[in-house]
């Protein structure tokens, strides 16, 4: 049976929000080779991306949730949310370190000291699928049920539709 990381179980149960957990392959964590093998669709599939400011003392630090066909606009829209002038990704290190989770499992409920923003087109779904805190689980649930998440800011344009591959 999948089980979720500890604090996504206690913060998903602490807000209300209904969801399913689905086991996951640890190696197929990873948003495309997990949307290929379980049968999700890229745009259901609503990624967890901690970004950090860069040449500012302290760092400042955000949560950002967007769709696998999105990209982040983390130069103007991400550093406007946070007040600052430069920002990026953070790395796998800071990223376990400062939410206790793997990339591959990252997701925003269990994150509590830090602002969440969601892309407004996350909201747009009907059904998404998004990280379990680890690589063996991902957590399935209608995307209006994040907003019962106390953190959680819905943003319009957060992030880009990606240009076609075509």
């Amino acid at each position: 049976m999948a089980k979720l990381l500890p604090a996504v179980e206690d913060a998903l149960q602490s807000a209300g929000v209904a969801y399913t957990v689905l086991a996951c392959d640890p190696e197929l964590a990873d948003t495309a080779a997990f949307c290929e093998h379980y049968g999700f669709a890229l745009s259901q599939s609503a990624n967890t991306i901690l970004v950090a400011s860069r040449k500012t003392d302290p760092v400042q630090y955000a949560v950002c949730v967007v769709l696998a066909t999105t990209k982040l606009d983390v130069n103007k829209k991400v550093c406007e949310l946070m007040g600052v002038k430069k920002a990026s990704f953070a790395d796998p290190e800071t990223t376990r370190e400062l939410t206790g989770m793997e990339i591959g499992g990252v997701t925003a409920p269990g994150i509590s000291e830090l602002p969440v923003f969601v892309d407004e087109a996350v909201m747009h779904q009907g059904e998404i699928v998004m990280g379990g805190g680890n690589r063996s689980s991902k957590l399935v649930l209608s995307s209006a049920e994040l907003i019962k998440l106390p953190q959680v800011t819905v943003v319009p344009e957060l992030a880009r539709p990606k240009p076609s591959s075509d």
